[in-house]
């Protein structure tokens, strides 16, 4: 609590002390407990901000910890600040391709493909860690949807209100799902075409949206949301 009042205080006065801390309407300071992501136009403005919080925190007792602390350039030109590091009059901080925020993985080409692949890794990993109970004759369909909603479903898609699919993830994201329905009901033959393992049939049995639906629900439930914050909050 007292780290993040102090924080707090930091980040406040450089919002009194310095201008343009905002970028396209997004706040180029974007704080959560003691993680700290600077935002920037250009190297120079990434810098110059930088500075600025190491200079308020050391005011009050707080050190930037520069092993921890990483820089990457998000631009289609990988060409851009190809340096390994940035320097400034306090520290030097390693340039990363991709870094890890809050769960989410960031990469300099801005591109959700590697965050997606994370999270049905983790996903598949729950899976995993429950496919007995999910077979198991003891206990009903409706527990077993709860426990796929509330296990793998929630880490699956975790920050998923930012990705932006392309058939490919939709379809990897339906197989990941119909292995667990799969578990769940036992395998549904669509029985018009005959035997041959096609599971479309699952979904008549399983109640809820599929899983793509769900994520264009949330897509559009947190578009909703930033539309109705305005400019007086930052994103």
């Amino acid at each position: 609590m007292l780290l993040n009042s102090a924080l707090e205080y930091a980040i406040r006065r450089i919002q009194v002390n310095e201008d343009s801390l905002k970028l396209n309407g997004t706040q180029q300071l974007l704080v959560y407990a003691d993680d700290v992501i600077v935002l920037g136009g250009s190297l120079h403005t990434v810098k110059e901000k930088a500075e600025a919080l190491i200079v308020a925190s050391k005011e009050i007792g707080l050190e930037v910890n520069a092993g921890k602390t990483k820089n990457v350039v998000m631009s289609r030109d990988q060409n851009t600040g190809q340096s390994h590091s940035m320097e400034t009059d306090y520290s030097s901080f390693e340039r990363v391709e991709e870094f890890k925020y809050l769960g989410t993985t960031l990469t300099n080409q801005n591109s959700i493909q590697e965050e997606i692949k994370s999270r049905l890794t983790s996903g598949d990993a729950c899976y995993h860690s429950v496919q007995n109970l999910l077979s198991s004759s003891l206990l009903s369909k409706n527990l077993k949807i709860k426990i796929y909603k509330t296990v793998i479903l929630s880490v699956a898609l975790y920050g998923c209100e930012i990705w932006s699919l392309i058939l490919r993830e939709e379809r990897r994201l339906r197989v990941v799902e119909n292995r667990v329905l799969s578990r769940i009901f036992g395998p549904k033959r669509d029985e018009e075409q005959g035997s041959g393992g096609n599971y479309i049939g699952l979904h008549d049995v399983y109640s809820s949206p599929n899983i793509v639906l769900v994520i264009k629900s949330e897509r559009m439930r947190w578009a909703g949301h930033v539309a109705r914050m305005g400019e007086v909050r930052g994103v």
